[in-house]
């Protein structure tokens, strides 16, 4: 891949890392695909526009980039209640703009060749009153991966959020299962069986990278082990 970190596109790619749920992973996928990608070469950015709770994740997609972006472009909408951003906005009396937030976006985008986003828990989480994640993406038009626990009862949680997604608009979807510390009998079929209701709707399979795994030393160490994964991913 030619190395293009000297110059910046205005319309960077754009790759949306949604979940079924909060802590499937998104973190750890948004950094092993940042990190793969400055390793080839690319101007690659991550963000994660609505944060809620703690900001660790905010702080590791910070180290991941040579801390090169404040934490307040990683992350322009942040509430210290750990709910969804339309309880946290109401309960401290606040109202999210979403032009603002694409705003932000578009000013990251501009920034770089490739802009990785993570969301916030599922895709049908609320973030003002009538705009959802799934809402975010299909206003950004872009390319969309859901992370999933690969456990059972994922073949029912990732259906229910590809079709979420098409239904709203979002086409270009991708699946990432995460292979759990310990994996039950289910962890060898979901693959198969989402791929054959999803539709296409490719599905990829992620090992388990330890308990640490978002941490930004262990996604480094984690990388050259799931790299041809990733490459696949993107490709």
């Amino acid at each position: 891949m030619k190395d293009r970190t000297t110059r910046a596109q205005p319309h960077a790619r754009i790759t949306f890392v949604t979940g079924t749920d909060t802590g499937v992973g998104k973190t750890v996928l948004t950094g092993l695909i940042v990190l793969y990608l400055r390793q080839c070469g690319v101007n690659a950015l991550a963000m994660k526009p609505f944060c809620t709770g703690d900001r660790l994740d905010v702080s590791v997609l910070a180290a991941l980039q040579s801390h090169q972006v404040g934490f307040d472009e990683i992350n322009p909408v942040y509430f210290t209640e750990p709910l969804a951003p339309l309880a946290a906005a109401r309960k401290c009396g606040y109202s999210v703009k979403i032009p603002r937030v694409l705003n932000s976006i578009r000013a990251m985008q501009n920034r770089c060749d490739w802009l990785v986003i993570e969301g916030i828990g599922g895709v049908s989480v609320p973030l003002t009153k009538s705009f959802t994640v799934a809402d975010l993406i299909s206003k950004l038009q872009c390319e969309t991966i859901v992370v999933a626990r690969n456990r059972l009862g994922t073949i029912n949680h990732t259906l229910l959020t590809v079709d979420a997604l098409k239904r709203t608009g979002v086409r270009q979807i991708k699946v990432v299962l995460m292979d759990q510390e310990q994996a039950d009998p289910s962890a060898e079929h979901n693959q198969l069986i989402i791929s054959e209701l999803a539709r296409d709707v490719p599905v990829y399979r992620l090992s388990f990278l330890g308990p640490n795994a978002s941490e930004p030393a262990c996604l480094k160490k984690s990388l050259p082990k799931v790299k041809k994964v990733v490459a696949q991913l993107l490709g």
